[in-house]
């Protein structure tokens, strides 16, 4: 019944019938009697609730051939016992005839017995726990709830955590299977508790395991760092074996069975009350049928006090993904850009992300830590962790170049200010190459070739250069006095706007003019 419901799942999400067997889960023709049952009941209906195991037993059973051996009907139990025994076709018949007086023939027996032979005997050895050792762990198919967000119904998921030993369980719907799903859910099971066991039994779920093997298995290192963090240990079961994990498994369909029936929820936060409601009222109060006692009440007794205290600071959830640097020196994750330093652009690197931060990781080194972002498109960029020549760049603000030129002196301060203000232009990149200048060549020689420049009415960063580099900034071809350039200074309101009225105005050389 619950390979019906999946394909009912499947049907109702409108996938096609040859796309439903390509799982595996069922032969065409299965699935097409599926689809037809489906249809006649209204069952795709997306706004309906799949029925039940039971609900579905009842018109799938209902609508199965009779089978011709109707004289082996009444003993077919009892026949299959026998068979899973290892007993003849040949020695059943002759008991039946015998002593149950079976009419059928010999065939109808022989045909009804082969498949036990070719089966192996389905065997299980129950396993015992002991209180606060294990839990058990699954997700399963939960109804279709109004997400007020999107304005349409979704598919839910139930996450049900269920101890191994008292049988008490938490459960929650949520809408997503993913990592950060998984780690929330288990941090709430674990508040809800009041503790957490010393190991968790997981089947392979892809958020949680990223390759599954028999003897060992490949964990998402996002859960692997978690159970670090609070100390339990993960327990995957070996492939293609759910037995491994009967308990939760049977406590989905507990669920599925005795919550979900004849109930009605406005939405996702209506639909947790009441099962919250449910676990701890009507679930943790019923004759468990293993224990023959209440969970809830085997749970206080006894496995609360075993369980691993909480930690006094809850951890805060990371989520770790692969990223690789890019030629803008960011990574890219969730559509956000983060910088890294500009040495490791082409590398592959971790990111951990938690609810409010994202750190970046080479080789277990801490080498970025930003503010999460949430908004497509965004960046978060740390100015050292750019190349040098785009550093400065990005240092060398109009602000810096306006208080660097005034360290200098008043003519580069106006040929610096002419660059920042020139009104058709940006010359920023104009202004930091003045200044740097001075480191080349030094500011006092920077000075003088500002004065020059100045004098001829021609204060480009290609001519001030050019004057540096033939070394003509000392050179008196007019003979104009000092004192003209500084009342032309003065009678502009130069040196008093950058170094106040009280500043006195000298050169070491006479200038060749002013403009």
């Amino acid at each position: 019944m619950p390979i019906y419901q999946t394909i009912i799942f499947h049907l109702r999400s409108g996938s096609s019938l040859r796309s439903i067997e390509k799982t595996g889960i069922a032969g065409r023709k299965k699935i097409a009697y599926v689809l037809q049952i489906a249809t006649q009941q209204n069952w795709l209906n997306p706004n309906s609730i799949i029925p039940c195991e039971l609900d579905l037993k009842v018109f799938f059973e209902k609508g199965r051939k009779e089978s011709p051996e109707t004289a082996l009907t009444p003993h077919k139990e009892m026949v299959g016992e026998w068979a899973k025994e290892g007993y003849q076709a040949s020695t059943i018949y002759n008991r039946l005839k015998s002593n149950f007086g079976y009419s059928g023939s010999y065939d109808s027996v022989q045909r009804f017995v082969k498949p036990f032979k070719k089966s192996d005997p389905n065997l299980t050895t129950p396993l015992h726990f002991k209180p606060g050792e294990a839990a058990q762990i699954d997700f399963g198919f939960g109804p279709k709830i109004f997400n007020e967000l999107t304005g349409r119904l979704e598919q839910t998921y139930f996450f049900v955590m269920t101890l191994c030993y008292s049988r008490h369980q938490y459960a929650e719907l949520v809408l997503h299977q993913d990592i950060q799903t998984w780690l929330n859910c288990h941090q709430h099971a674990f508040q809800f508790f009041g503790g957490f066991p010393v190991k968790v039994i997981i089947d392979n779920a892809k958020c949680a395991v990223i390759k599954a093997g028999y003897h060992e298995a490949s964990l998402n290192q996002s859960y692997e760092a978690f159970a670090k963090e609070y100390g339990f240990i993960i327990a995957p079961c070996p492939p293609r074996d759910p037995q491994k994990k009967g308990r939760v498994e049977s406590g989905i369909k507990y669920v599925k069975n005795a919550f979900l029936p004849l109930r009605t929820f406005k939405n996702l936060g209506d639909a947790n009350n009441q099962l919250k409601d449910w676990v701890i009222n009507e679930a943790g109060q019923r004759i468990h049928g293993s224990t023959y006692e209440k969970p809830l009440v085997l749970f206080t007794n006894e496995e609360q006090k075993t369980l691993n205290p909480l930690p006094k600071t809850l951890p805060e959830l990371g989520v770790w993904s692969k990223v690789r640097g890019l030629r803008t020196c960011h990574v890219r994750h969730q559509k956000c850009y983060y910088s890294i330093p500009y040495k490791f652009y082409d590398k592959e690197m971790w990111l951990k992300q938690t609810p409010s931060s994202v750190m970046i990781y080479l080789d277990d080194a801490l080498i970025a830590q930003h503010p999460r972002l949430f908004k497509p498109g965004s960046y978060s960029t740390h100015a050292n962790h750019l190349e040098p020549k785009a550093q400065a760049y990005f240092e060398r603000t109009p602000t810096w170049c306006l208080e660097a030129a005034k360290n200098i002196g008043v003519s580069t301060s106006f040929v610096v200010e002419q660059f920042l203000t020139d009104p058709v232009q940006d010359l920023l990149r104009a202004a930091q190459g003045i200044i740097k200048l001075g480191d080349v060549y030094g500011n006092g020689r920077l000075e003088k070739a500002c004065n020059r420049a100045i004098a001829f009415n021609c204060t480009s960063y290609k001519a001030i250069k050019d004057i540096l580099v033939k070394e003509i900034e000392d050179l008196d071809d007019t003979g104009t006095d000092l004192k003209s350039l500084a009342d032309v200074y003065k009678g502009a309101g130069i040196y008093q706007r950058y170094f106040g009225s009280d500043y006195n105005l000298s050169f070491e050389t006479p200038v060749i003019g002013h403009a």
